[in-house]
């Protein structure tokens, strides 16, 4: 039994405006997720398409015509939109390719009559697109597999849907329409476009939420200045034990206030830029590097050994040593003292190693600076 076409658009309308509607209001307090402004103007540009479709009581192709493009350009923008969620870089000349490439035959066919032919461009166009956002979805499934892959599904099925409407119109040899399609693709079609359009939307704005919450607590763990990790990730969330052979290297760069005070505040965060693009070029991975406050740093080695520690942390010495940061007031040179420990076979607590890596620190400052100390013997800067 076929459902009644005017409540199945009365509720895509309403269902698609609904979703706009959300996805405008979020992006009106997160500016920066694009994305959903992208989302919102493509589901509205289909409201107003199934408005146009449905709002003719007599078949009239031009208006036909006028809500399948409207259906091809909003399902482009959402397109483009999902490319940007997906991948962070909208793909707007790929989604006008796409687009065009439903528009051109399905203009054409309208133009010379054969409106049923340009049904079937619009609906294979159309199904195209959803068809690649849901590649999208599926390339990006690491994020958030299960999400990812029932919103890839969902696009998936909606995509057959477009492209069955366009078969059967194909199967019954429907090239010319003296009214609206009703068949039982049409009809299923309908139902996933609700089904599928609620479903992407909540799930979408899932996985959104899932990021910012992400984002939030990167940022609390992360020193906005330096990009490495702070103090409270150090300790709390990234190094929860130490192994034997774990080395903990502490950083303090020498004379730094002095820096601070002769050259300014901004002079002295360049240092503490510079200095810390040093440490992420020569650790591993596996490696930890935090700013525990002001111009104090800490590295944490896995798997290494006191000639391995001693060796990262003189490289890191004389990288900064032989570097200079010119200014308009001058020419700024830094040095750093690196103090070492390293857990042996017995347990030892990350706070305990840190104690130890602090006194070796004290020794190369007492020693005079720009040197590396481990344990109780000092390696000759």
């Amino acid at each position: 039994m076929l459902l009644d076409q005017s409540s199945i658009f009365a509720a895509i309308g309403l269902s698609s405006a609904a979703l706009a509607l959300t996805l405008l209001a979020t992006w009106l307090v997160a500016r920066s997720e694009t994305y959903l402004l992208t989302w919102s103007i493509g589901l509205a540009t289909t409201v107003v398409a199934v408005i146009i479709y449905a709002g003719f009581e007599q078949y009239d192709s031009r208006l036909q015509l006028a809500a399948f493009i409207l259906l091809l350009v909003g399902f482009g923008v959402i397109y483009a939109g999902t490319t940007q969620f997906c991948s962070n870089e909208a793909h707007w000349i790929r989604a006008a390719l796409v687009t065009t490439a439903g528009l051109v035959p399905m203009i054409i066919g309208f133009a010379l009559g054969y409106t049923g032919t340009g049904t079937m461009a619009a609906n294979f166009g159309t199904g195209l697109l959803v068809a690649l956002s849901a590649a999208q979805y599926w390339h990006a499934r690491a994020e958030a597999p299960l999400l990812m892959v029932a919103n890839a599904l969902l696009y998936l099925v909606t995509a057959a849907s477009f492209v069955a409407c366009g078969a059967e119109l194909l199967r019954t040899g429907q090239f010319v329409l003296t009214d609206r399609p009703m068949n039982w693709a049409e009809q299923f079609n309908s139902l996933m476009v609700i089904v599928g359009l609620t479903g992407i939307g909540a799930l979408s704005l899932t996985i959104n939420q899932i990021r910012t919450s992400n984002r939030h607590k990167s940022d609390a763990l992360t020193d906005p200045l330096t990009g490495l990790l702070n103090r409270r990730a150090l300790f709390g969330e990234k190094v929860t034990e130490t192994a034997s052979n774990t080395a903990i290297l502490v950083m303090d760069l020498d004379h730094f206030k002095t820096i601070n005070d002769q050259f300014g505040h901004a002079a002295g965060d360049r240092v503490l830029r510079a200095f810390a693009e040093i440490i992420f070029s020569n650790i591993r991975a596996e490696d930890v590097a935090a700013r525990l406050g002001g111009e104090e740093f800490c590295i944490v080695l896995s798997a290494s050994s006191p000639k391995a520690a001693a060796a990262v942390a003189e490289r890191i010495r004389s990288t900064l040593e032989a570097k200079s940061f010119p200014i308009s007031a001058g020419v700024i040179h830094a040095t750093v003292s690196v103090g070492i420990a390293i857990r042996s076979t017995e347990p030892e607590t990350l706070q305990a190693l840190l104690s130890r890596a602090d006194a070796a620190l004290y020794q190369a400052k007492a020693a005079g600076r720009n040197r590396v100390q481990i344990s109780d013997f000092h390696l000759a800067a």
